[in-house]
């Protein structure tokens, strides 16, 4: 325990924290759009409860990390236990996204009123993708430091902040409309990325958060001029 204490773990931890929720900004991007198809009174509980599943499942995956390591072995066609999973996760996640857009685009075009969808299905959606999250997440934490309080303690620390900003996240991406499809693109890049790895193409995600941040900073200076264009 006294370790965790040490000037060279402390910056380990916040180094680590700090990679954590960058790399669990698209996890909370997803929960937030997926959380916006309930009703309004469940849509907090959902959050906190899918954040929550994501430390959980990062802790868990922590603990069976000798596991993890055996699924870089081949299993079918050559892809191992991970790269199937990367797959799965990447297909379901520009699957979803597409879909999310889709049904933004006929919302605009009709006056049906918009699909509610249920607690339990958006739980279970969530718990999905925030394995296939939660293994990158995982395996960065293990590559940077091999102390497990250390990384424990960097997760719980990461979901905290997260849990504490995503109804802020949640409740600017509902209110503006075109920031909801560039999250949805933004995921389906994330997926596509996702699938690239599957087949073992590396490509560096800062670029793929460079350009979304660009994007938005972009659509920031929109909503500053549109109002004085009208």
């Amino acid at each position: 325990m006294e370790q965790l204490f040490t000037s060279e773990m402390i910056y380990a931890l916040l180094a680590l924290t700090a990679i954590e929720i960058v790399l669990g900004i698209d996890n909370v991007i997803f929960i937030a759009i997926l959380c916006s198809r309930l009703p309004k009174h469940l849509q907090d509980k959902a959050r906190v409860i899918g954040l929550t599943l994501a430390m959980f499942t990062r802790i868990i995956l922590l603990f069976c990390i000798a596991w993890i390591m055996k699924l870089t072995e081949p299993v079918l066609f050559g892809l191992s236990g991970r790269d199937l999973i990367l797959l799965g996760g990447g297909l379901f996640l520009i699957w979803k996204s597409v879909h999310e857009i889709h049904n933004k685009m006929e919302a605009i075009s009709s006056t049906a009123t918009p699909v509610v969808a249920g607690f339990g299905s958006v739980i279970f959606q969530i718990l999905l993708i925030d394995i296939v999250f939660s293994l990158d997440s995982v395996i960065t934490a293990v590559g940077m430091v091999n102390h497990m309080p250390t990384m424990i303690s960097a997760i719980v620390i990461s979901m905290v902040v997260m849990v504490i900003f995503s109804g802020s996240i949640a409740k600017f991406i509902d209110k503006h409309p075109t920031f909801k499809i560039l999250a949805l693109s933004f995921l389906i890049l994330i997926g596509v990325l996702l699938v690239a790895e599957s087949f073992g193409k590396h490509f560096d995600r800062g670029y793929i958060y460079f350009a979304m941040a660009f994007s938005i900073c972009v659509e920031l200076v929109n909503m500053k001029i549109r109002p004085k264009s009208n």
